[in-house]
């Protein structure tokens, strides 16, 4: 098995920490087992007592170090605290015997005359037991911030991959849908018209070409979007003739604004398969910009955008057909799915006697 270091193990290099906390850590120990020779301003005294107080300290410090990563490699759960501190506590006491009665030796070998003075065992064990429980405890809150920032960091990206992965999910159901009922018009088309059907299959290369450039993109501008809807509506047009009208409200104003890509066409798509589009029932499709809670008084409010505007509202005249076919599961449902993952604000529907209105929530390019 491969042999971790202390980084490894903890998540952080603390060499600052020893650099900056060890000489201060050293000084307080000293201060409290030595202040009636701080007060007396011995400084002859001192100047051997803070030398062993740094001694003591370092060799402390080390030694809690190294058992601490031995104790986090064992236990490294942050539900095992309990264990890390009984474990801690039981080393802290052997090593203060071992440590204490060792450096005591060697010192008093060296300088007799000044160990003599050092403070009672219970001083120094209650000085060691407040050193040792700072170090440790900020070991552990360091330890404990940076893997929580880990966590969350990794939850993050998650959730990140996840709601990329359904919104690529929900993207690769625009070109099959798209290509299906464009397919399904050039079949209309090709027995009545066969020129027709040739300009049609021309006008679609142009629009499955946006329809490829535009499917990586979360949000897009709402003028390109717009232009694009022309060309589809081309499409349409050739097919349905007058007995589809088409209003589109000048929207220059807008152009700092953005929508979901493809939504238009999908809505749509939607009306055309679900009305009757005939010469005694022409159908008219309304597209113009307005503000959420002023709609009928009936779509909830929300913060205005640029000049109060903060809706792109498509709005049709209401003939069901008796008959309709199947639902694929893809249209509204697929744009309210992809607004959910740019904004809070939903795609609002209202359904009257007279007319089907959809409230698309405009959003601010950044938002890309």
């Amino acid at each position: 098995m491969e042999k971790k270091c202390f980084h490894d193990v903890i998540g952080f290099n603390d060499r600052w920490i020893i650099i900056f906390g060890l000489p201060i850590a050293s000084l307080l120990i000293s201060i409290l087992l030595f202040h009636d020779a701080y007060e007396q301003g011995d400084w002859s005294y001192l100047s051997v007592c803070i030398p062993m107080s740094f001694a003591y300290t370092a060799v402390f410090w080390y030694a809690l170090r190294w058992a601490y990563k031995h104790v986090r490699e064992r236990f490294p759960s942050m539900d095992d605290l309990g264990k890390r501190i009984l474990g801690m506590s039981i080393f802290l006491v052997i090593l203060f015997v071992v440590v204490n009665y060792s450096l005591d030796t060697f010192f008093k070998w060296l300088l007799p005359f000044h160990v003599s003075r050092k403070p009672s065992n219970v001083v120094a064990f209650i000085a060691t037991l407040l050193m040792s429980s700072f170090v440790l405890t900020l070991y552990e809150a360091l330890s404990f911030y940076l893997q929580l920032q880990r966590a969350t960091a990794e939850k993050a990206d998650l959730e990140r991959k996840n709601v990329e992965s359904q919104l690529e999910g929900l993207r690769n159901q625009v070109n099959p849908h798209f290509l299906f009922n464009s397919l399904n018009t050039l079949i209309y088309l090709i027995p009545e018209d066969p020129n027709k059907a040739v300009r049609f299959v021309q006008q679609l290369s142009k629009v499955y070409r946006y329809v490829l450039e535009c499917r990586e993109d979360k949000i897009i501008p709402l003028s390109e979007e717009l232009e694009y809807l022309k060309s589809y509506i081309f499409l349409l047009k050739e097919r349905f003739g007058n007995n589809l009208i088409v209003e589109i409200s000048d929207m220059e104003a807008l152009r700092d604004l953005a929508i979901v890509p493809l939504s238009l066409q999908m809505l749509f798509e939607n009306v055309i398969k679900h009305n009757i589009i005939s010469t005694e029932k022409p159908l008219t499709i309304e597209v113009f910009a307005g503000q959420a809670g002023r709609l009928n008084g009936q779509l909830n409010g929300s913060t205005p955008g640029k000049n109060g505007v903060d809706t792109l509202i498509v709005r049709n005249n209401l003939q069901r057909k008796n008959q309709v076919m199947d639902s694929t599961g893809v249209g509204l449902e697929n744009i309210r799915a992809r607004y959910r993952m740019l904004t809070d604000r939903p795609v609002e529907t209202i359904i009257s006697q007279q007319y089907f209105t959809v409230a698309l929530p405009l959003v601010a390019l950044q938002q890309a």
